[in-house]
């Protein structure tokens, strides 16, 4: 199982980043031991003192399938989650200062939770689907598919020009504006429209 996430694909998020919005999609990969399965608490790395939430629309990849025309990409997933894309904030920017890879930072153990369930697409509608993040009761992050520079069938035609998708493969499609820093304590609940999708204690 691949986890591949897209950077920026918020022109809001870009901003807050600093960051220049992109003109292609920007990815990069997690290992499968990133994926903290639901029901699991997120402990606190020793390794860093900033890590930062990003919560992010999940796609489940069930069909192989290489160079993908955007045409046909919706015939690769049926279903959304939601998940987490934990950063080590501090890491990333040392490493950033030096011009270094910054996978240590993004691809660390646990580092992307993911939703037990995943909702079925033709209940959902895609081109204008909401998402939030409360942590500890309180609304941090909120999203809409609308507001995303490409789209979900733009990802997967651009993906799938570098490296086969398969059965399993998870896509986090970028985060909306709003990202900020987790505490031991924090309990971080997502949610599609009105429906709970995940529930991440932090410790």
């Amino acid at each position: 199982m691949k986890v591949i996430c897209i950077g920026r694909n918020y022109a809001k998020h870009a901003k807050e980043m600093n960051a220049e919005i992109p003109t292609t999609p920007m990815f990069f990969m997690k290992p499968d031991i990133a994926v903290l399965r639901p029901e699991t608490p997120f402990f606190y790395p020793s390794f860093s003192k900033d890590i930062h939430f990003e919560c992010e629309l999940v796609v489940k990849i069930d069909r192989v399938g290489k160079n993908i025309a955007e045409k046909f990409a919706h015939k690769y997933y049926s279903e959304i989650g939601l998940g987490i894309d934990f950063t080590a904030r501090d890491l990333q920017q040392q490493c950033k200062s030096k011009g270094h890879p910054w996978e240590i930072a993004k691809s660390f153990e646990g580092s992307a939770p993911i939703s037990k369930d995943f909702i079925p697409k033709e209940e959902l509608n895609l081109d204008n689907l909401s998402f939030s993040l409360k942590q500890n009761g309180t609304v941090v992050q909120e999203g809409n598919t609308s507001d995303m520079i490409f789209r979900i069938d733009q990802l997967i035609a651009y993906v799938s020009q570098f490296m086969t998708l398969k059965k399993g493969d998870l896509i986090y499609t970028g985060t909306p504006e709003g990202v900020g820093p987790i505490a031991i304590g924090d309990e971080l609940v997502g949610a599609i429209g009105d429906r709970e999708m995940f529930n991440v204690k932090v410790k």
